[in-house]
């Protein structure tokens, strides 16, 4: 099974850390991609930006481990 949309299977989302970020993520998340690794965080000088990496479930098989 692949994303839908023709979406990829990997995806990094990043913006400010307000609730559209979260939004955005929680919207991923519904679609199927699961959360990879722990979110970064930044300070640009103005506000706090974020990002989150995901994975369609299926691609996870093909990611080599450390």
């Amino acid at each position: 099974m692949t994303p839908p949309n023709g979406l990829p299977c990997y995806r990094l989302l990043t913006g400010p850390d307000d609730a559209s970020f979260c939004h955005r993520v929680s919207e991923a998340l519904a679609l199927g991609y699961q959360l990879y690794g722990s979110p970064a965080a930044t300070f640009n000088g103005e506000r706090v930006i974020v990002a989150q990496a995901l994975i369609w479930p299926a691609a996870e098989a093909a990611v080599p481990k450390p």
